[in-house]
């Protein structure tokens, strides 16, 4: 399904100037980052853009500008590249940037608030509570049922993501989540599919569905496993999937996000969608998603690349939006 964002033909890589792709940073997503922005810099390069891997750090993320860049590709992951913070920072310097906006990316990352987003938008999420030492967690187990998903609310790459099974494991589920952030959340788990819709230029590309071996999509089923399994074409009838894929797009555009990005979501037995997280900046590795979905409609990792960094042009020539 199409939106309303045209990307801007551009043929010369002379006309993206200095690139800077962004990496590494000091999240708990680094190396992932890392792996996704070698990528992205390399598909860049061999189209001939001026590019320059940055593994970036604070303080440097706030000179780009003075190192004679003129825009940047975002491949930076989790909290302090991908929630607003470096965009921010981007924005104050004048530099055209990848993706979405501070106030989307700042949406995207905070599960919870973009859940209760969606939700006033009609757009279906599963039930969820926040946890802390104090939490009646009995209370929790009453609402939300078992088993239940334990989650950070402020993190990516399913990082400190468990399924608990039991009560008496709950405790130890919200731990762990805490770890890698203050806040933590408890979800309502949904039994089902589990798929995935990447969003380019204002369009959902094919439905990639996720099977894994285990039946939950964790870290290493991500990143890590050897028999996960991505089906794209989908097993979806084709009406089926333009609907989701209209759903997806529009759980996208609730956020304000902008350019690209990932929607995952779950059907539940009788076929109900359940949204979970918008991801802003989705990886670029060997494993991910989204270059799996664009190669299912003729488009290349080089080619995808390219058309993101495009997109820049078309803020760069309007105004910069914080959403």
């Amino acid at each position: 399904m199409s939106g309303s964002t045209t990307t801007p033909m551009i043929t010369d890589p002379a006309r993206f100037g200095r690139v800077a792709v962004l990496m590494g940073g000091w999240s708990s997503e680094r190396a992932v980052s890392l792996d996704s922005g070698t990528a992205v810099a390399a598909g860049l390069e061999r189209r001939g853009v001026d590019v320059t891997a940055v593994d970036v750090d604070r303080s440097r993320v706030l000179g780009l500008a003075a190192e004679g860049f003129d825009r940047v590709w975002l491949a930076l992951h989790g909290p302090g590249g991908e929630d607003g913070v470096v965009q921010g920072a981007l924005e104050l310097q004048g530099l055209p940037y990848t993706g979405s906006g501070v106030l989307a990316c700042a949406l995207s990352m905070d599960k919870v608030r973009c859940k209760g987003l969606w939700a006033v938008q009609g757009i279906p999420t599963p039930a969820h509570r926040l946890l802390t030492p104090k939490t009646d967690l009995h209370e929790v187990v009453g609402a939300l049922g078992l088993p239940l998903i334990v989650k950070p609310v402020r993190e990516g790459s399913t990082i400190g993501i468990s399924r608990v099974d039991r009560a008496e494991d709950l405790e130890e589920a919200r731990a762990k989540a805490a770890a890698y952030d203050s806040n933590v959340m408890a979800e309502q788990f949904i039994a089902g599919p589990e798929y995935t819709a990447t969003i380019l230029d204002g369009e959902a590309l094919p439905l990639i569905q996720i099977e894994t071996a285990s039946g939950f999509y964790d870290y290493a089923a991500k990143y890590v496993a050897n028999d996960t399994q991505y089906h794209c074409p989908c097993d979806l009838a084709a009406d089926r999937e333009r609907e989701l894929a209209r759903l997806s797009l529009r759980a996208f555009e609730a956020t304000g996000a902008r350019g690209w990005g990932r929607v995952d979501f779950m059907l539940d037995d009788a076929g109900q969608p359940w949204f979970l997280e918008l991801n802003a900046t989705p990886g670029m590795t060997s494993h991910s998603l989204v270059p799996m979905s664009a190669r299912a409609t003729g488009v290349d990792f080089d080619e995808l690349v390219w058309r993101i960094l495009a997109a820049t042009v078309t803020t760069e020539e309007g105004h910069h939006e914080l959403a």
